[in-house]
C-alpha cells in the first residue's frame, strides 16, 4: 500500500493539463470526495495498527500534493490563457514586415487645402452637420418654398422639417458672421449630405470646404485672385483657371471655378466629360441679404464667398477617376497613399 500511495504522489506532481476541462478531470480523479485519494483512506482500516500511523501521514502527503498540484495548474492555465504555450520558432524565416497605416487621401487633400489657405490668412471654423433650417437655407437667401431649395436633395430628420443633415458648410459661415464682426476671413471644411445616387462623380455623403473673406472693400478681383492662388499651389503653376457665371442663391455675381484637367491634360476623359476642364469651385460675392441676415452692415461692407468639394480636388491631385474608391476601403487602393503627407 505505501508503494500505490508513493506512485499516486509521483501522478500527481508529473499531472500537466492544457485546458479547462482537463483541470476539472485532475479535480475530481485526486482531490473530489470519490478521488483516487479517497480510496487511500477506505485501506486504512485494513492497514495493521502498528503502521496506522505511517501510512495516515503518506495519504496526508499525498492529499497536500494533489491540492498544492490543483492550485498551481489553475496559475499556469490562467497565465496560457488555456492552451499550453510551446516553443516553434523556425529562426531560419524572415522577420514579418510590421504593416504601417497612412493618412486617408481625403483627409491629405483636406489638409493641403487648409495650409494653402491659412498661408493667406484664413483660419478654420467648425460647425454642427445636423442643422436648422435658419443657419443651412433661409439666412442665406432661400426663402420658403423658394425654387432655389430644389437645388440640393436634402435628406430632413424624420417628423421635423425644420431640421435636416447639412447640404453645405456655408451653415457655419452663417454661424461665424453671427458671433463676429468684421473683418473675417475664415475656412469651413466638413462632411456635407445630399440626396444623390452613388456613381464614378457623385455620393450622398462627401466632403466640402469652404472660404469667406468679408472686409470693406473686398471686390471681386480679391476672389479671383485668391482663388488663382489656390489652384496654381494645388495643381501646379501650369494649372489654367477660367471662371464662368452662374447663380447661387447667396451670392451675386456668382461664378463657377474650372482648371484645366490634370488627368487627361486636356485631352478629355470621364472626369472632366471629355471637355477638357473641371469644375472645382463655386464662388462669388456675398448676397446684402446675407450680409443682413447675419446683422452686417451690407453698406459698409462687402465680401466673397467659394466652396469646393475635397472629393473633387483628390480626385483632380491623385489621378483618381472613380470617387466611389474614396469610401470602399479597399487596401489595394489606400496603400498606394503610404507617402502622401
Amino acid at each position: 500500500m505505501f508503494d500505490k500511495a508513493e506512485k499516486l504522489k509521483n501522478d500527481i506532481l508529473n499531472a500537466t493539463v492544457n485546458s479547462k476541462d482537463e483541470l476539472e478531470l485532475f479535480r475530481i480523479k485526486y482531490i473530489s470526495k470519490k478521488s483516487v485519494v479517497g480510496e487511500l483512506f477506505a485501506e486504512l482500516k485494513n492497514i495493521p495498527n502498528e503502521n496506522k500511523r505511517e501510512f495516515g501521514a503518506k495519504i496526508n502527503e499525498v492529499k497536500q500534493a494533489a491540492q498544492d498540484k490543483f492550485k498551481a495548474l489553475i496559475v499556469h492555465l490562467e497565465n496560457t490563457n488555456g492552451v499550453e504555450s510551446k516553443v516553434d520558432f523556425d529562426l531560419t524565416l524572415p522577420p514579418s514586415r510590421n504593416e504601417e497605416g497612412s493618412i486617408h487621401p481625403i483627409t491629405a487633400t483636406r489638409n493641403r487645402i487648409v495650409e494653402i489657405f491659412e498661408r493667406i490668412g484664413f483660419n478654420v471654423s467648425e460647425g454642427p452637420e445636423v442643422e436648422d433650417d435658419w443657419h443651412n437655407f433661409t439666412a442665406l437667401n432661400f426663402p420658403e418654398n423658394h425654387p432655389a431649395r430644389e437645388m440640393q436633395d436634402t435628406f430632413f430628420i424624420e417628423k421635423n422639417p425644420d431640421i435636416a443633415l447639412r447640404t453645405h458648410t456655408s451653415s457655419v459661415q452663417v454661424r461665424v458672421m453671427e458671433n463676429k464682426k468684421p473683418p473675417i476671413r475664415t475656412l469651413s471644411p466638413g462632411r456635407v449630405f445630399r440626396n444623390e445616387a452613388i456613381s464614378a462623380r457623385a455620393h450622398c455623403i462627401f466632403h466640402q470646404v469652404e472660404g469667406l473673406y468679408v472686409d470693406e472693400n473686398v471686390s471681386f478681383v480679391d476672389l479671383k485672385q485668391t482663388l488663382l492662388h489656390f489652384a496654381k499651389e494645388m495643381f501646379g503653376k501650369d494649372t489654367k483657371v477660367r471662371y464662368r457665371p452662374s447663380y447661387f442663391p447667396f451670392t451675386e455675381p456668382s461664378a463657377e471655378i474650372d482648371i484645366s484637367c490634370n488627368i487627361c491634360k486636356g485631352k478629355g476623359c470621364n472626369i472632366c466629360k471629355y471637355s477638357g476642364w473641371v469644375e472645382i469651385a463655386g464662388s462669388g460675392m456675398v448676397d446684402p441679404n446675407v450680409l443682413e441676415n447675419c446683422g452686417i452692415d451690407s453698406e459698409k461692407y462687402t465680401g466673397f464667398a467659394f466652396g469646393m468639394g475635397i472629393e473633387r480636388i483628390a480626385m483632380l491631385k491623385y489621378q483618381i477617376n472613380d470617387l466611389r474608391l474614396f469610401t470602399e476601403n479597399d487596401v489595394r487602393f489606400l496603400k498606394q497613399f503610404k507617402t502622401v503627407q
